[in-house]
């Protein structure tokens, strides 16, 4: 198994959207060529659970599983998967080539672009996840961004046992394993691989690289206290 592999980060069998994966390539690769191809043969292109007034679907299809709940003010831009029982809060946005596997949620003022969520992933309060992929039951805490692009506008590369990997992409955020936990506000800088079950605190800023599984990622600060009569005194 390679080290990068969508295996190393996901169960990846069960899983509906499996052909996403190519075996023994790096999980990111998914995020480029293959999901727009698998997208590109979606024949089911229809709504089985119901889009009420204000959910607003522009651009490329969509399909929406049955079970699911989408409630007003979210905006749908396609080509879109949506799978059985997610759920979908008002003023999310999701566009263009998202894949959600089943009992997926966005929470409300989310953004999704170009990202793959396996069953059960949550990024329930005011995320961005932008061409990531979040393993099963991932959950992101509040706030938490998962940032796509570098400044310089290069491709997204990370160091890993001494050499500099190169990804091929230069939009990629982050691949999070399976049970992964964010803490509120929590930034992953592009390049960011998570191996299943690992955990930040909260206010923490992830540099590009490799997380092995079970990684619990600390943030220490200073605090001080000081009465606020001796403030008014001074």
């Amino acid at each position: 198994m390679s080290t990068f592999s969508a295996e190393t980060f996901f169960a990846v069998a069960g899983f509906e959207h499996a052909a996403l994966f190519r075996p023994e390539r790096p999980g990111w690769e998914a995020l480029g060529e293959p999901l727009g191809a698998y997208l590109a043969a979606w024949e089911r292109w229809e709504a089985s659970s119901p889009l009420p007034a204000g959910v607003h679907v522009l651009g490329g299809p969509i399909f929406v599983g049955p079970g699911c709940r989408i409630e007003p003010g979210v905006v749908l831009r396609g080509p879109m998967i949506v799978g059985e029982g997610c759920e979908i809060r008002t003023g999310a946005y999701l566009r263009g080539r998202v894949v959600l596997g089943k009992g997926c949620v966005v929470g409300a003022h989310t953004e999704v672009k170009t990202a793959i969520l396996l069953d059960g992933a949550r990024a329930p309060h005011q995320a961005y996840v932008g061409d990531s992929i979040l393993g099963r039951d991932v959950n992101l805490g509040a706030g938490t961004i998962l940032s796509n692009v570098k400044n310089v506008g290069r491709e997204v590369t990370f160091q890993h046992a001494g050499e500099t990997v190169r990804t091929g992409l230069r939009k990629f955020g982050a691949v999070l394993g399976d049970g992964c936990r964010t803490g509120c506000n929590t930034v992953l800088n592009p390049g960011v691989l998570m191996g299943p079950g690992c955990v930040t605190y909260t206010n923490v800023s992830l540099r590009s690289g490799y997380y092995p599984a079970g990684t619990l990622i600390k943030l220490r600060q200073v605090q001080q206290q000081v009465l606020l009569d001796k403030l008014v005194s001074r």
